[in-house]
């Protein structure tokens, strides 16, 4: 194996034992919360975000003192070198403290403005997801694709939505006109592990309006190394700033544009159905 200095090849093995144990970590306060039946304890949940944080930082830096680390809860640190992590502790906050087990760790590594790996480790599955730029993606050592489903109304798509400002998010009515044309829309609250399932081909697609870089990171490079696709809304490249993240499998990926581009337009759109009826 090559030294992490001259290539990422060796990243993702070094990597994965540390998400596994900030998910370890997780899982304990996790545990805690539900065992005091105490749900949305606000300390709690920051507590484990924070504690997460410090402790892949910590080991991060220890294996590579020389690089900037971007996460959630403490920003930017270090300036300067060639590669930069980013680093969401614990994704899918709100699922965590209501006790509901859908949340995540995601670490993923860009060198030179180009992600270069990704690992999200699903605590409550004991799903540790990798991928190292052109070495493919993997869940639990096994090689893992994007499917096959060639339509969108045969798809089972995912998306999210925000936590703050939601009154000021469209995503609305991308996902009312989305659940007429697709087989089914899935929002499970961390947008890692939807873009882990597109990797995985759980999800033939999924999509987010303003999502961060440390939300993306990872899984971006999970779903490339499946086989996937990801862009902009309109098929332009996708950059971790963009604010805007479609993935899929690829086959549909030009028949959600097209349904986005009609959405923006405001073209076709589905009425909602009366209350009264």
């Amino acid at each position: 194996m090559m030294s992490s200095n001259s290539s990422s090849s060796s990243f993702a093995s070094d990597v994965a034992p540390i998400a596994r144990e900030a998910g370890a970590l997780l899982m304990e306060f996790f545990d805690q919360n539900i065992k005091i039946e105490y749900k949305g304890d606000a300390n709690l949940v920051t507590e484990a975000d924070r504690q997460s944080e410090t402790l892949i930082r910590a080991r991060i830096l220890a294996r590579w003192p020389g690089h900037e680390i971007l996460g959630e809860e403490q920003g930017l640190r270090g300036s300067g070198g060639d590669y930069r992590w980013y680093v969401d502790p614990l994704d899918g906050t709100t699922n965590f403290a209501h006790g509901f087990p859908v949340f995540c760790v995601s670490i993923g590594l860009e060198h030179k403005g180009q992600l270069v790996m990704g690992v999200v480790y699903d605590p409550t599955r004991d799903e540790l997801f990798t991928a190292e730029r052109g070495g493919g993606a993997f869940l639990n050592d096994q090689r893992m694709h994007v499917s096959k489903t060639p339509r969108l109304a045969e798809s089972l798509v995912a998306t999210g939505f925000p936590s703050h400002k939601r009154h000021k998010n469209p995503n609305i009515f991308f996902y009312h006109q989305i659940t007429m044309r697709s087989h089914g829309v899935r929002r499970a609250g961390s947008a890692a592990l939807d873009l882990c399932s597109v990797a995985s081909g759980r999800f033939d697609a999924f999509w987010e309006f303003n999502l961060n870089p440390w939300d993306t990171a990872a899984g971006v490079l999970l779903v490339e190394e499946a086989g996937g696709r990801v862009t902009d809304f309109r098929g332009g490249p996708f950059l971790l700033d963009s604010r805007q993240t479609l993935a899929t499998n690829g086959l549909v990926h030009d028949e959600i544009m097209h349904e986005f581009e009609d959405i923006f337009s405001g073209r076709g759109l589905e009425p909602l159905p009366a209350i009264s009826e």
